[in-house]
């Protein structure tokens, strides 16, 4: 799952569906003597700034290689669950698309990507990206995607809050117990506050059910992959401590099933002491919702066992032709996997145009490679880095531990039991576990 959000209900802006000769296949144009690629996940017009700096990046890579036509089409969110099954099925998909972490095996098990092994050496940064990310794109001994981000979960934080609620606000909760005593003071200021949030609805709480129970230091999925393990223990203090904290503390407030943007608005107007989510959800609440990047921070998962990583990066039509592949390769190294340059990491061009910089995101290199991007970065940072100081600091003692096998249709069983408890005083937790454990293990015995 994409950390940002779960804005995935909006209408993907593709244009593909008008014209499927813009879309994969192996229509590379060679009779022009020009090699074309369509690609997709390209800011949408409203993102000014970033759709800016897309198309000065495409336009530098046309020039550097002439031989080849980059064709971009602008989506938001970057892959919508509704229609990305049907888009890869209906052969509509772009010759480099964009994928979750989430969706590789799955991809490749329909047999809709191109197996990109043959030509690694033509992707210079292969080897600088960190292992356990390249791993995910990896099935059967073959590479059929490239990472592009990567996140992990903490506990993003109001320091307003914590001041005047009397907590240190250099001192985040550790623990699930110290996040409880937390929230209810934060709720006990009165005038609407709330202490803690969590997601219930739209695959989201599921998302947040696995993150917390990974911090407890529990599992959803057994190793072999075949059976649910949720009905455990840690399973059963993770939904406790989420009934307590709404029914006993009363610090969770009166309104239930949210989602990432009920939280992004109540953190953003000074109503929300804490919540769980990725770095990158920081400017989200400063730029669209009135936040302040002083007064927000962010701590590792409580808990002190693990963390949920996940991300996104690209993988390639199955149709491709290997001049395709190349390109896309070559398109991949200049716009998201060079050091200190391109899309994601021109930390220069970001601090000239008041896009942040100095985020504690997950470190997608590895080496050399790494410390020339956290050199540049540094050299850059226009935000509170102070404020992510324990964040950094924690991850590094945490396993990283990525979603489950069929996620999102585990996501959906697990949302019927995070809301149970959320928006039922008397929910009998030992029996939504019961029954989300049966229901889980009919989805991995599927398939």
């Amino acid at each position: 799952m994409r950390s940002t959000g779960f804005s995935r209900t909006l209408i993907a802006l593709s244009v593909c569906s008008l014209a499927l000769t813009a879309c994969g296949g192996s229509n590379d144009d060679s009779a022009s003597g020009k090699t074309r690629i369509t690609v997709n996940c390209m800011p949408p017009k409203s993102a000014k700034v970033d759709r800016r700096f897309f198309e000065e990046d495409i336009a530098s890579f046309e020039k550097q290689n002439p031989d080849i036509d980059v064709v971009a089409h602008d989506a938001f969110p970057c892959q919508d669950p509704k229609t990305f099954d049907a888009k890869l099925s209906g052969g509509q998909m772009e010759n480099v698309f964009y994928t979750y972490f989430t969706d590789a095996k799955h991809v490749v098990d329909i047999n809709q990507a191109a197996d990109l092994t043959p030509y690694l050496k033509e992707l210079k940064s292969y080897r600088t990206i960190q292992k356990q990310l390249r791993d995910i794109y990896t099935v059967d001994g073959k590479v059929y995607g490239i990472p592009r981000t990567g996140y992990s979960m903490g506990l993003i934080y109001n320091r307003k809050l914590f001041e005047k609620a009397g907590l240190d606000p250099d001192k985040p909760p550790t623990t699930w117990k110290e996040v409880r005593g937390a929230a209810k003071k934060i709720a006990a200021l009165g005038g609407g506050t709330v202490g803690y949030a969590d997601y219930s609805a739209q695959n989201q709480g599921g998302w947040h059910f696995t993150a917390e129970l990974y911090a407890q230091g529990g599992e959803v999925v057994g190793a072999d992959g075949k059976k649910s393990t949720i009905d455990t223990p840690q399973a059963r203090a993770v939904l406790r401590n989420l009934h307590d904290m709404r029914w006993v503390d009363d610090s969770m407030g009166s309104k239930q099933l949210l989602i990432i943007n009920d939280a992004q608005q109540m953190m953003g107007a000074g109503k929300l002491g804490m919540y769980l989510a990725a770095p990158d959800n920081i400017p989200i609440l400063v730029k669209q919702n009135g936040g302040s990047y002083k007064d927000l921070a962010i701590a590792p998962m409580p808990g002190g066992q693990a963390t949920l990583i996940g991300g996104d990066g690209y993988m390639f039509h199955k149709k491709d032709s290997p001049a395709q592949i190349r390109a896309g390769l070559k398109w991949l190294d200049h716009m998201f996997l060079t050091p200190g340059k391109g899309f994601l990491g021109d930390y220069v061009r970001a601090k000239k145009n008041d896009a942040p910089v100095g985020l504690p995101e997950p470190r997608l290199f590895t080496g050399a490679a790494d410390a020339t991007d956290q050199r540049v970065k540094k050299a850059n940072a226009n935000v509170p880095v102070e404020n992510y100081a324990s964040f950094l600091e924690g991850n590094r003692k945490l396993r990283l531990k990525i979603e489950p096998p069929h996620a999102q249709q585990i996501y959906s069983v697990l949302d019927g039991a995070v809301s149970a408890v959320l928006t039922k005083k008397d929910a009998d937790i030992d029996k939504l576990l019961k029954d989300a454990s049966g229901k889980i293990d009919s989805i991995l015995a599927r398939g």
